[in-house]
């Protein structure tokens, strides 16, 4: 049995001076929502870890840094009948995004990520998802009213690993461009939920075709493309049309590129605790902060009539690479999300 989360619809209208669109929200965001669990230490004598839970998934983190910045949020996923998806559920509500298009399914369990540490220190993923509820999103569960409804369709790679996310990633982006919705992509490659290296570049370089905004890491970029720095700016841009990209480069901050302008950001200093979710606030913040710029509207936007400047690229970018970077200093990745403040 699936049904759908009642709750109270946090959008307010707002009237478009320029094209007299109605927008119900500013972005809307189509994936998983999950727990992540974090690494804690370890027990003294024993290789196994000690986790902490973490509301999470990488669209989540994306809407909850937008709506840090006033942005009208909304999510479209699924997840569990259990305990986790409730509490997953009532986390967005009290981060102010909308969850009327959150359901609810008895088929399985709200997807978990397991975040823990290899011999080197880094992050390593495992996912119990075979199938986790996020999975089990279709093509009918899109609502497309919402999506014609919102300025910006945030969507990543995740929920194109199975073919029924996959269709309800294609249906989500096919009403966006029907509605002139700008969309926003963010590949957020994920080693274990893909079958094999190839298929995970295929899916995700499909994620391109369509998209307006991308966010995307440097590591990311080396993989899709052989590519690097500049040169992967240029190419995105000239291969797939895209009308703004910010390549992030951990702590060495970002570059973007619009309309031929390449401009670049430096991380400020930070003792990181947790990276989980990371590149999800910068992504979610930059959007919020294009929204949010004078004159901005997604026509003028997509049609090239509205031009970002210099200064524009640099105060949106350098804000989202500050607030990626301060919510290293905490651990997860919604609870690590605060407004913050750009020397």
């Amino acid at each position: 049995m699936e049904k759908k989360q009642n709750t109270e619809n946090t959008g307010k209208t707002e009237l478009t001076e320029n094209t007299g669109k109605q927008y119900r929200f500013d972005i809307t965001a189509i994936g998983e929502v999950l727990i992540d669990f974090t690494w804690e230490g370890a027990d003294e004598g024993s290789r196994y870890p000690v986790l902490k839970a973490h509301p999470g998934g990488a669209p989540a983190n994306f809407l909850a840094a937008a709506a840090v910045l006033g942005a009208r949020t909304a999510f479209i996923g699924k997840v569990g009948n259990d305990a986790f998806g409730k509490l997953l559920v009532e986390t967005l509500k009290e981060h102010g995004i909308n969850t009327d298009c959150v359901y609810v399914t008895d088929e399985a369990f709200t997807t978990m990520a397991f975040v823990t540490l290899d011999e080197h220190g880094d992050r390593e993923f495992s996912f119990a998802r075979k199938p986790g509820a996020d999975t089990l999103l279709a093509a009918e569960d899109v609502p497309y009213d919402v999506i014609a409804g919102s300025k910006i369709l945030h969507y990543g790679s995740l929920l194109m690993t199975g073919r029924t996310g996959y269709e309800a990633t294609m249906t989500a982006i096919s009403c966006a461009k029907d509605a002139g919705t700008v969309c926003s992509y963010d590949p957020n490659y994920r080693k274990p939920l893909w079958k094999s290296e190839d298929e995970a570049v295929k899916m995700m370089l499909e994620g391109f075709g369509k998209a307006d905004v991308v966010k995307i890491s440097d590591e990311e970029a080396e993989l899709l493309f052989g590519l690097t720095g500049d040169e992967a700016l240029r190419y995105m841009t000239s291969r797939f049309g895209t009308r703004l990209v910010m390549l992030t480069k951990g702590p060495k901050g970002a570059d973007i590129m619009h309309d031929g302008k390449i401009v670049s950001v430096k991380a400020p200093a930070v003792k990181p605790v947790d990276t989980t979710g990371a590149g999800d606030i910068c992504g979610g913040s930059l959007a919020a902060g294009l929204l949010a710029l004078p004159g901005f509207t997604p026509r003028d936007f997509l049609s090239g009539r509205r031009v970002l400047t210099e200064e524009e690229l640099l105060k949106i970018g350098k804000y989202a690479v500050y607030a990626a970077s301060r919510s290293t200093e905490k651990p997860g990745g919604i609870t690590s999300i605060e407004r913050v403040t750009v020397d």
